[in-house]
């Protein structure tokens, strides 16, 4: 779970559905490839991969450009047909799902891609010695098998109903990662896939570089060369597009708001369920207290900040699940109640010292709360928390760090966090609350543990029934709003200004990404020159 989006746009401009045109062209660098030639883009994202391997997790929500899965989405988040021909054939009891392969599909080496390669993958990555954090996510899986070179069947424990989703997990290639240690080996930053790009090269911090693969199986691209920019910083990254080293940008939205006028740009703005929270780790004196966490996730004031730092482009988040999504629970959307947080903390023992913060039995209500330097909407987000809290009588002290430094400290410190997937409830909730996995690296970061929210979240995956699995995420978000082990803040529109020069540009309900395999870039492969 790593850092980067947006903050503040005008409210008008998310508003305007997914992408709000701006007019002609006379940007240094507008039009195809500006920044790099005539067939070329260049993008510029917020974060990198700690690995290009599928193997240990990249791309495991599809859309990485070098791999394809079994199935990816189309632009309004719906299964279609990638490696495998058409979607899988279930069997009635939900436990079997029967793929049939695409013949005549070559991995970017030359060779040949079968069955063979799809069984590989998803054994390496359920071996316990591939270190791959969400491989949890295919625990339904009790066997994968070939039957001959173009058929793979799927068995499973139990009815896992989004199954097929999991099955956008790009796909290795066995005579290349077979042969190579799956941790450490060259592939994880030298892949080679089936996708559309192949990668040229991989300067960590700084760029991706990608060119067409001229024997992908759906067509040589357009967009000859691709290249990823890495730039942390939102007010960097910014500038460089304006300088015209950029064809694209992920930006907040109060620097996207600051292109509205700038011929032969667009902007586009994609909803997401990318939501921004507090961890409240257990194991901290203060934040491990019931009392404090009931009060904090009332002392908030999500509507403000949705208006103030994100100026419209959002809206209130009380659980991972956006409240414009079916599987919202009505009824758990927690009002900005100071009075009542301030009554909470008395109730509990918590009594306002000389200098207003709180103490209770010689503890003092205080915290730390890191969040990424040169992400400007977690800083934002952290100083408003800082600010409400410090209303209810708890100081937060925000603080800003590298990864590096705040990883050691997840466990005890409370971080401005942010995850969420679209595809289904299962995702964006199982590693971030089952007790199993706190503490295991930026799964369930609070070490969070709810018997009842486990109880429910076993039964979410392994239900087919939609009614019984409603009910169980029902149940999680009403614990959550009953026992918070997170202050939920926002769900937050993502902005990409990118120049006009491109027809077939467009986005997808995004999840917590900050535009590697989304944004208006999740299907560069089929950009086309904009007719002169």
């Amino acid at each position: 779970m790593t850092a980067r989006t947006v903050r503040g746009a005008t409210r008008a401009t998310v508003a305007a559905a997914l992408i709000t045109g701006v007019a002609a062209c006379s940007t240094p660098g507008a039009g195809p490839g500006g920044a790099a030639g005539a067939d070329s883009v260049v993008v510029g994202i917020a974060t990198e991969p700690e690995s290009l391997s599928p193997l240990l997790g990249y791309g495991k929500d599809g859309n990485s450009k070098i791999f394809d899965g079994l199935l990816t989405h189309d632009a309004d988040m719906k299964l279609k047909p990638a490696l495998a021909r058409s979607l899988p054939e279930v069997s009635a009891d939900g436990r079997t799902y029967s793929f049939a392969l695409r013949q005549g599909v070559r991995f970017s080496d030359g060779a040949p891609f079968s069955a063979k390669d799809v069984v590989f993958t998803y054994r390496t990555i359920l071996d316990a010695g591939t270190n791959n954090a969400s491989k949890t996510e295919l625990d339904a899986i009790e066997r994968v098998e070939a039957t001959g070179e173009d058929t793979v069947v799927f068995t499973l424990k139990y009815p896992y109903a989004p199954f097929a989703e999991r099955t956008v997990l790009p796909i290795a290639p066995e005579h290349i990662a077979g042969k190579q240690d799956v941790n450490s080996g060259d592939f994880t930053t030298r892949p080679v896939g089936t996708g559309p790009y192949v990668l040229t090269g991989w300067s960590r911090g700084e760029k991706l570089s990608f060119k067409a693969n001229p024997g992908y199986w759906g067509g040589e691209p357009a967009v000859k060369k691709f290249t990823m920019a890495v730039v942390k910083d939102d007010d960097v990254r910014a500038t460089r597009l304006r300088s015209g080293e950029l064809d694209g940008a992920i930006l907040p939205p109060g620097l996207a708001a600051g292109f509205a006028k700038d011929a032969g740009r667009r902007t586009y703005a994609a909803r997401t369920f990318d939501h921004r929270s507090v961890t409240l780790p257990t194991h901290h004196p203060v934040t491990g207290d019931l009392a404090v966490r009931r009060a904090l996730d009332i002392a908030v004031d999500r509507t403000a900040m949705v208006d103030k730092l994100l100026e419209g482009a959002g809206r209130p988040a009380f659980g991972p699940v956006p409240t414009d999504s079916p599987w919202f629970t009505a009824g758990t959307e927690r009002r900005h109640d100071l009075d009542g947080a301030r009554r909470i903390l008395d109730d509990a023992g918590w009594k306002a010292g000389a200098d207003g913060i709180r103490v209770k039995d010689g503890v003092r209500a205080s915290f730390p709360l890191w969040y990424t330097a040169g992400d400007k909407i977690r800083q934002d987000h952290a100083l408003a928390f800082a600010s409400d809290a410090k209303k209810a009588g708890i100081e937060v002290k925000a603080e800003a760090g590298t990864w590096e430094v705040i990883e050691p400290r997840m466990k005890t410190e409370a971080v401005l966090a942010g995850g969420g997937s679209p595809a289904d409830p299962d995702f964006d909730q199982y590693l971030m609350l089952t007790s199993s996995l706190g503490g295991d690296g930026f799964n369930n970061m609070a070490r969070y543990a709810d018997p009842a929210v486990d109880a429910a979240l076993a039964e979410g995956r392994r239900s087919a029934d939609p009614a019984v699995r409603k009910a169980a995420y029902d149940t999680v978000q009403r614990r959550l709003a009953e026992n918070p082990g997170y202050v939920f803040l926002t769900h937050i529109d993502h902005l990409y200004v990118v120049n006009d020069g491109w027809d077939g540009l467009g986005t997808q309900v995004e999840p917590h990404d900050h535009g590697l395999g989304a944004g208006p870039w999740w299907n560069v492969e089929s950009w086309k020159p904009k007719q002169k």
